[in-house]
């Protein structure tokens, strides 16, 4: 344990002379006091990290003495001692505010231990306060990159939206940032001290959707031996972020829906509802008015949801702020693997003329990738991956790389299978759709071609 500052305070000299010895032998630096208002004097002089303090002293006692201590400084853990111990004494000292409760007299061992106790506590008091401010910092609206006067007015927005307690649909193709916005809507908002849970739709098997979101009771199905907390539940205060809203069947929309109604949820094996304060957060690849259209998602909860609709642009719409992306991405990568990594202007030329497919998303992970197997210091345009070197044609709203040398066909449907799936984030049913094709289909080639999320074609 690092030796500590502790001010120690107590009207009996003779009892602060030994207690000041024992400090000392436990590694640390004490300052002895012999009244409270000469201890509050010297914690407005220097820092001290514990004060242990007896309880009945002259003028100033030890609970107001810890009044004023945490009046000063509230994460300064206090030590309450006192020879005249009992239970309502020891309640008063903890209620106000006091780390621990010590009745003399008692062994030295006793102090030591309550000292390191609180130490280590009021050490990650302080390490997450500086935690919790720097996810606010970095969710922070004015953090986000993008210089684009569209995305500049989405980001006005959204700040506004989280000023207020409603529900938010965010929409936008994979990889624009819909998290990042849900995100920093939370961290700005009334709620932000409270739980942020993320849900994604698409990714928990339809059979064990309701118990994900809304939790079960012990005993309500084979298999229940004990209670279980829902991520609804679990984000009770806070925001939950449903992402790809738009693959919840529609059991779990009505479930959703009523949640948003009447701020209550169905717990399977509970015959009462139980009550729920969440904020909802959504956000969707897909069309949700279109699927509401189809009959594919119900109107109601649509409407429900789309109170306050942001729509993120993908970034071949933005492509000014690719510049500016690709170098706040350089620096964050920099910064992790201790490297200094420049990039040529050919090279960020080459990067904004590409479509982005991925969108930020894939901007990033190329970048990181760069920084990573850089050797010298400078990524020139001939480090980039190949399809950032070769032409490109577009056919209809496909764009192809048609090297002099040609290609294999199979090369080629791997690499869109690849680049399907990873634009969905390997939802194997939202790629299949994209495709046009039958999940089935979709796993029957994955298979052929043995494609996972780590082997990546189209980069290589």
């Amino acid at each position: 344990m690092t030796a500590a500052n502790v001010l120690l305070v107590d009207d009996d000299k003779n009892f602060l002379r030994v207690l000041t010895h024992h400090v000392q032998e436990f590694g640390h630096r004490p300052a002895a006091c012999s009244s409270g208002r000469v201890a509050l004097e010297r914690l407005h002089e220097e820092p001290f990290d514990v004060v242990i303090t007896d309880l009945k002293m002259p003028q100033m006692d030890g609970l107001e003495l810890l009044k004023a201590v945490h009046q000063l400084d509230p994460d300064i853990p206090v030590i309450v001692l006192t020879a005249h111990g009992s239970i309502d004494q020891a309640v008063s000292a903890i209620k106000a505010g006091a780390y621990e409760f010590l009745t003399k007299p008692f062994e030295s061992e006793e102090v030591e231990l309550a000292i390191d106790r609180a130490l280590q506590v009021a050490g990650l008091v302080k390490e997450n306060r500086e935690l919790s401010k720097a996810v606010e910092e970095k969710f922070e609206f004015s953090g986000i990159v993008g210089s684009s006067g569209k995305f500049r007015e989405i980001l006005q927005l959204a700040a506004q939206l989280a000023e207020v307690d409603t529900t938010v649909l965010i929409e936008g193709e994979s990889g624009t940032g819909k998290e990042l916005i849900a995100r920093a809507i939370h961290y700005n908002s009334a709620r932000k001290k409270k739980p942020f849970v993320v849900v994604n739709c698409g990714a928990i098997p339809e059979n064990l959707l309701e118990s994900e979101l809304f939790g079960y009771k012990r005993g309500a199905f084979t298999g229940a031996v004990a209670d279980k907390r829902g991520k609804l539940e679990a984000a009770h205060t806070g925001t939950v972020f449903l992402d790809e809203v738009g693959e919840l069947p529609m059991n779990m929309q009505v479930k959703l829906l009523r949640l948003l109604q009447e701020k209550e949820v169905d717990v399977i094996g509970q015959t009462a509802p139980r009550s729920l304060d969440v904020r909802i957060l959504a956000a969707t690849n897909r069309s949700l008015e279109q699927m509401t259209r189809e009959g594919d998602f119900r109107e109601d909860l649509y409407y429900r949801l789309s109170v306050a609709p942001l729509q993120l642009p993908p970034l071949r719409e933005r492509r000014e702020e690719i510049p500016l992306l690709i170098h706040h991405f350089l620096d964050r990568f920099n910064r992790q693997f201790s490297k200094n990594a420049s990039i040529s202007q050919d090279a960020v030329d080459a990067l904004c003329r590409y479509d982005w497919p991925g969108n930020v998303r894939e901007l990033e992970n190329i970048v990181h990738r760069l920084v990573v197997f850089d050797r010298r210091g400078r990524i020139e345009a001939d480090d980039l991956p190949s399809q950032f070197r070769r032409p490109t044609r577009t056919f209809g709203t496909v764009v192809f790389e048609l090297p002099e040398e040609g290609f294999s066909l199979e090369d080629l449907e791997r690499d869109l299978l690849w680049a399907a799936l990873d634009k969905h984030d390997w939802n194997q049913s939202q790629a299949a759709r994209y495709l046009d094709i039958s999940r089935n289909t979709l796993i029957y080639r994955m298979q052929k071609y043995d494609l996972s999320p780590t082997d990546n074609p189209v980069a290589s």
